[in-house]
């Protein structure tokens, strides 16, 4: 018998049946798409990132992860602050075994986290006495923290005293063989980073800010925030935009050329480091001479009244001159306008290592386009 609300036909109740599966099974699978996309969505940036796998494995193998509440206590509720920057805030802190450490607050950001996964991915694993050693890291919520070894002697930049307050130059002058020692410290670092890592790291933001020193003056590399992993049988890498500090950036690395950035962009960003330390070292953004003039061309022309070296060249009974010669001849090639022009940073170690005769002057550096400020 045949109803409004019963088709007619013998397969009727059977084709309400399947169809009921059928509609069951395809709100199971919807259910289930949309739970793994919620599940998804609700990972914290770092976490989708496909650097996520190193960071798991650091945190199984040597790096230990606290708590945001171990973090607090460790630095007494952040009440001593070290210094900040761009990316985060430093703290002073202590561990429970009474070890003095420093505790870097990142800020949040709009990079899906990249400055924390760039840190941890590019140090978690180096262990070289010119690179500053992560001890540990903190992941809760929003709230990420990077836990270092603490460098009491503070950055380089507190050392690049000029101005005219005497008792700030007095109170921290640091001799030009004190310097040259931190600078080749510097060198190796960096050397490390480009050579002996698995995967070789480009910093990209070296400058006198990231360059901290321990109680022995001994340099150590930091602020991995901006840095770049390089496969072994890669020379080239691709950034999307300019990254780093003004008046330190190769022009490579200031113009954003894509596939254009090496290790040698380290290099270039090393010899503005050197010249920025030599020229506050004489204090010579005092002089007015300079003052119109992007500084490496004008020290470059007035080399030897910068070093004060006399008419008849130096003769090696002036030990100053020659040291600030040497550490100038060393700036000016790595801060070539073309990579291929700037030694590696093997090179630059070698030439630390040779005498000052047998180094020679480069030829006469451009402007680079004149995106770089005179130091001031």
């Amino acid at each position: 018998m045949c109803s409004f609300f019963m088709p007619c036909g013998s397969n009727s109740f059977s084709d309400i049946i399947a169809s009921t599966s059928s509609l069951l099974g395809i709100s199971v699978l919807v259910l289930a798409v949309f739970l793994v996309y919620k599940k998804h969505k609700c990972l914290l940036p770092w976490q989708r990132s496909t650097t996520a796998p190193r960071l798991h494995s650091l945190l199984r193998s040597q790096l230990k992860s606290y708590t945001y509440s171990e973090v607090r206590k460790m630095t007494k509720s952040f009440t001593h602050t070290l210094g900040k920057g761009g990316y985060g805030t430093v703290y002073k802190g202590s561990l429970s075994d009474g070890s003095t450490i420093a505790v870097k607050i990142l800020e949040d950001s709009n990079n899906d986290g990249e400055d924390f996964i760039n840190e941890v991915s590019s140090i978690g694993r180096i262990s070289h006495i010119n690179v500053v050693t992560l001890l540990g890291l903190c992941q809760h919520g929003s709230k990420r923290a990077l836990i270092y070894e603490y460098m009491p002697n503070g950055s380089l930049d507190k050392f690049a005293v000029g101005g005219n307050d005497t008792m700030q130059q007095e109170k921290f002058l640091i001799s030009w063989e004190k310097l040259y020692d931190i600078l080749v410290g510097v060198a190796q670092g960096l050397d490390y980073l480009h050579h002996w890592c698995n995967h070789r790291v480009v910093h990209l933001d070296i400058k006198p800010q990231n360059i901290l020193l321990d109680q022995d003056f001994c340099p150590k590399i930091s602020d991995f925030g901006l840095a770049k992993l390089c496969k072994p049988k890669e020379s080239k890498i691709s950034i999307g935009c300019a990254r780093g500090t003004i008046g330190y950036m190769a022009p490579e690395v200031f113009w954003g050329h894509r596939g254009a950035v090496t290790t040698k962009s380290d290099v270039y960003s090393y010899g503005m480091l050197i010249l920025h330390m030599v020229g506050e070292r004489e204090n010579i953004n005092a002089s007015t001479e300079s003052g119109s003039k992007y500084f490496p061309e004008w020290l470059y022309d007035n080399l030897n009244q910068f070093c004060g070296v006399p008419s008849g060249g130096i003769d090696g009974s002036n030990s100053t001159s020659e040291v600030a010669h040497k550490l100038v001849i060393i700036g000016f090639w790595c801060i070539q306008s073309a990579p291929t022009d700037r030694p590696s940073m093997s090179e630059v170690i070698d030439m630390f290592d040779r005498s000052l005769t047998e180094l020679q002057l480069p030829p006469r550096i451009s402007c680079c386009g004149n995106y770089n400020e005179s130091f001031g």
